[in-house]
């Protein structure tokens, strides 16, 4: 196995983990100046406008205050794009692809100029993009926008897309092939042999045909993915993406057709990269089962399941990677090539590294995509970080504690009116954690950032934490049911919080954090969203508290 294949496999490796963490974002603040605005009615909604700010020395300036997300959205988009590049290049070395490569190249560069060969691969290429954009954009079509932007926590929509990467996963690992129609393939072949752009057009059709049983699972992937983003592109720019990566190589190797004796030879090592992409959509899958367990308080795929599965899929990957482990189509393994043995390293080496998850080790690097850690039975963690202590409640069980548990065993509140009654009565700021059980970006938050000594200090010592999941599915108590002005009836949680946070801070990312004065309800700090520095989040938390003070 040669440098190339190396360099593919690593990109599947870390591609495929790190495919669901564009799954939700927001946008972090920098100006951490206090703001003083009138109070609000629960109907009124911060607007971008020129406010008076005060400093902590009582000097008046002006700023404009926004909570925008537009720069979030153009974060989750080229997520995507990367997550289907990502795609479109493990497709590449597919069964059904790989060798299609020299094939398709010498029939654009034989008895053709060099120019024009360049030219009738290109086109191939656009060609290849095209079909495969207007896929997605078809995706969009028939589910519509708000119909995408409720895919990510509907525990229907998860759980069938769990089975359906289960599906995917023992396709890739060779229980069945996912194929279409042959009717379907021989027609488009046949219209493929018509010469001009019409041919091209069909020479690229066919390719997505006839790969299908291998890029299928790839594109199921990614659709569900980009659609469960809520972002109106994501599907369409997810294809593009993946496209770009199998065009760009056929207008490349046209353009340098000597480039293609440099290829590694087809070979069973095709099939290893199927079965390696299988077990990473094996272990891909379980973040949606999550999800439903989350957002429908099952309460039966904790993380000590979730990490023990993951432990033995990346394991049972090593061992394949090894040559121990042989499915019904693998080619007989001789010897263990460099770059494979590698890559067995890394992927046992991850699979020690959550080991320690299972007596609650926070694992940062994963903590995004893992259940959230007060799921853990058996915490040794959260512990150590109280000191031993057992932090209580000085007003009695809070509103849907029987729910909703705060992490690192922190003092929270799950209801607006109830927390900031308890601010009011203890004279503290408020911290309005707007969150989600399948936001991976408040996981990424509440692993890294809180942890610290002073931030955590902070919460829990200085603010009343304020927890509003707006992705929660329990209905609401027919005393609780709130009417929108628009006359909506909002019957969930999840609901009645998300639009809360929209219609008031005008913002719909997680997770997105409000420092507020509970009397005036008016803001301490320009709201701000995940920001991994520390420091930044320290600097935000003490601006709050110098406002408040």
């Amino acid at each position: 196995m040669i440098p190339l294949k190396k360099i593919c496999l690593g990109l599947l490796f870390f591609g495929a983990i790190s495919l669901n963490g564009y799954a939700q974002d927001s946008t972090g603040t920098d100006d951490l100046t206090f703001t003083e605005i009138k109070p609000e009615t629960p109907d009124s909604t911060i607007k971008a406008t020129d406010t008076v700010v005060k400093t902590a020395v009582g000097v008046a300036t002006t700023v404009k205050q926004t909570v925008t997300p537009s720069k979030e959205g153009h974060k989750t988009l080229w997520g995507i794009f990367i997550a289907g590049f990502i795609g479109g290049l493990a497709a590449l070395l597919m069964p059904c692809i790989f060798p299609m490569l020299p094939l398709t190249v010498s029939f654009f560069t034989k008895g053709s100029e060099k120019g024009k060969a360049f030219q009738r691969a290109a086109l191939y290429g656009f060609f290849i993009i095209l079909i495969y954009v207007v896929l997605g954009l078809l995706v969009t079509v028939i589910f519509g926008a708000d119909a995408l932007n409720s895919l990510s926590t509907n525990g229907i929509f998860n759980f069938f897309f769990f089975l359906l990467l289960i599906a995917f996963a023992a396709s890739f690992l060779g229980a069945f092939e996912i194929t279409l129609p042959s009717s379907w393939v021989n027609k488009m072949d046949a219209n493929s042999d018509k010469g001009g752009i019409a041919g091209l057009f069909f020479m690229a059709g066919t390719l997505a045909l006839v790969s299908f049983s291998c890029t299928g699972p790839i594109i199921g992937t990614l659709l569900v993915q980009a659609a469960t983003t809520g972002a109106l592109l994501g599907p369409a720019i997810g294809m593009f993406g993946f496209s770009l990566a199998l065009a760009i190589p056929f207008a490349l190797f046209a353009l340098f057709p000597s480039a293609m004796n440099k290829l590694p030879k087809s070979g069973g090592w095709l099939n290893s990269v199927k079965v390696v992409l299988g077990f990473l959509e094996l272990a891909f899958a379980l973040k949606f089962l999550s999800n439903v367990d989350l957002a429908y308080h099952w309460e039966w795929f904790d993380r000590e399941i979730f990490l023990s599965l993951w432990i033995v899929i990346f394991g049972m990957m090593g061992i394949y990677l090894l040559g121990k482990l042989k499915f019904s189509h693998d080619s007989p393994l001789a010897f263990i090539s460099v770059p494979r043995l590698f890559l067995a390293t890394i992927v046992l080496a991850f699979t020690i590294y959550l080991i320690p998850g299972m007596w609650g080790a926070p694992l940062k690097s994963i903590s995004a995509f893992l259940p959230p850690q007060e799921t853990q039975d058996f915490d040794l963690y959260t512990t150590s970080l109280l000191g031993g202590k057992q932090t209580t409640t000085i007003d009695g069980p809070h509103k849907y504690a029987d729910k909703f548990h705060a992490p690192l065993k922190l003092n929270a509140y799950f209801d607006y009116d109830e927390g900031l009654a308890a601010a009011k009565k203890l004279n503290k700021p408020v911290l309005i954690d707007f969150t989600g059980h399948a936001c991976v970006n408040c996981r990424k938050m509440e692993a890294n950032v809180w942890p610290d000594k002073d931030v955590y200090k902070m919460i829990s010592n200085d603010y009343v934490l304020i927890q509003l999941y707006v992705d929660d599915k329990t209905e609401l108590a027919p005393a609780d049911v709130t009417i929108t002005p628009e006359g909506k009836k909002l019957t969930t949680i999840g609901k009645k919080w998300s639009d809360l946070q929209a219609r008031k801070f005008q913002s719909n990312s997680q997770p997105f954090y409000v420092l507020l004065d509970p009397k005036t309800e008016t803001l301490l700090a320009p709201p701000q969203g995940a920001d991994y520095e520390i420091a930044n989040y320290r600097k935000f938390l003490k601006s709050g508290l110098n406002a408040f003070h």
